[in-house]
């Protein structure tokens, strides 16, 4: 399966579940593959079968700077799924990085997900 990526997206949100970490925005780096079957638009070189990847990122920006989760793992979870509903994305990657997090971690901590993926 062909995919299309958003490398670094970087956008800030309330999460975390420490008390102090409520009150505070803090910055999330986001790395998305999303599978998608780019011969449709490659053959006719039309955008509108192509998958909008700057649709796509404001959308994760909208959708990640309203949000307010404790769990990296919970906002991980939504998000994919709503990628996955609203651009009819059949599977994807999401790598959420929480830089700073753990200090002694210098490029960050975060979690990966796969969805609609098959493992086979």
């Amino acid at each position: 399966m062909d995919q299309v990526f958003i490398r670094g997206l970087e956008v800030q949100a309330v999460i975390g579940a420490y008390d102090w970490e409520r009150t505070i925005r803090q910055r999330l780096v986001l790395d998305l593959e999303m599978d998608w079957d780019i011969r449709p638009a490659a053959a006719d070189d039309d955008l509108t079968l192509a998958l909008d990847y700057a649709a796509v990122s404001q959308r994760v920006l909208d959708y990640v700077s309203a949000s307010s989760f404790e769990l990296v793992e919970t906002l991980a979870d939504r998000l994919a799924t709503l990628i996955m509903e609203e651009f009819s994305v059949p599977g994807l990657r999401l790598v959420i990085t929480k830089p700073g997090a753990v200090p002694e971690a210098r490029r960050g901590v975060g979690v990966i997900i796969e969805r609609g993926r098959s493992r086979a």
